[in-house]
């Protein structure tokens, strides 16, 4: 009597949607971590040594420590379209293929970033809790309680990616200037089909009535926007971030505030998250918060599961995946 053979692991560190695990069934035999979120460390190291394929989350730290427990490791295909949470020098070394979900969730983030701006522009959220507080009690006169308009300001985009450029198409209709500054200008045409005019970093700083980042993190990026950006930034302004929330220097951010060196903020990320109350940034009525919703949206998050499980299928039968990193 032949001993049949077990089904290679696949860990994944958090439930995807129904139709992605059954698509992963097929082939593997999955493990669904169901306990705290991220998963343990401790506990990551322990139940990868004998898997295959890892299915992560941007929350997910898979550095040095997880790889060299990863015994037979060969793909990881996380449910991201930044991939900074991974040691891509370690994945090199061992020759681990990573998978990634950009471009499906291009438009749902651009929608987002236009909805923050109009939020924090016209003080949606702010009437909001003004009046779930108790305390619109009269009706405003001409100058109270005014908000700015979107037509005739200057948007400024850090990082003219898929995003950045979504965004841009997104506010022309607004009457909105486009001006960006992007480690790769794009093309001359590309420009016009978008709208936008480059500018060196500091101009883009100096002019814009509202700074949206949208570049990835890195070493590179880590709080690039700080006390000297809000410095020379117009008192006027607005800073936009649905990208990474390392890149702005919370303390400095709310520093300028505080002191009204700018005028408004709106973020869908953070340094640290989740944030509670105790985050000083929640004490501020000059600021939008968003718990992380830039993918959120039902549409793009099956996408985002389909093109992970994808991916790591691709990855395991050594094809080439979708969208691969390493």
């Amino acid at each position: 009597m032949h001993k049949v053979k077990a089904k290679p692991k696949v860990l994944l560190t958090r439930k995807l949607h129904d139709f992605a695990i059954k698509e992963i069934q097929k082939k593997y035999r999955l493990e669904i971590h169901s306990g705290k979120i991220p998963m343990p460390k401790n506990l990551l190291q322990r139940k990868i040594a004998d898997a295959v394929g890892l299915v992560c989350f941007p929350y997910d730290r898979i550095d040095r420590d997880v790889f060299d427990a990863a015994r037979n490791l060969r793909v990881i295909s996380t449910y991201s379209v930044g991939y900074d949470h991974i040691d891509l020098q370690a994945a090199k070394e061992r020759k681990i293929a990573i998978g990634y979900t950009p471009d499906v969730l291009t438009d749902a983030t651009a929608d987002l970033t236009v909805a923050l701006m109009l939020d924090v522009m016209r003080r949606v959220t702010e009437g909001d809790r003004l009046i779930r507080a108790g305390r619109w009690r009269t009706i405003f006169g001409a100058h109270d309680y005014v908000g700015v308009d979107l037509c005739g300001k200057t948007l400024g985009i850090l990082g003219m990616g898929r995003i950045g450029r979504a965004v841009a198409k997104r506010v022309k209709p607004f009457g909105m200037n486009v001006i960006y500054h992007s480690r790769t200008p794009l093309s001359k045409s590309a420009e016009k089909r978008n709208g936008a005019k480059y500018v060196s970093m500091s101009r883009l700083v100096a002019e814009s009535d509202v700074l949206s980042v949208h570049v990835p993190y890195s070493h590179q990026t880590h709080h690039l926007i700080n006390k000297v950006t809000f410095a020379k930034m117009k008192s006027s302004s607005f800073l936009i971030n649905t990208a990474r929330g390392k890149i702005v220097n919370e303390y400095d951010l709310l520093t300028a505030l505080k002191s009204k060196r700018i005028a408004g903020a709106a973020l869908d990320v953070f340094e640290c998250e989740p944030i509670g109350v105790k985050n000083n940034l929640t004490k501020m009525q000059n600021i939008v918060l968003a718990p992380h919703i830039g993918s959120s949206t039902e549409e793009t998050r099956a996408k985002m599961a389909q093109l992970t499980v994808l991916n790591l299928v691709r990855g395991l039968e050594g094809k080439k995946m979708v969208y691969s990193v390493v």
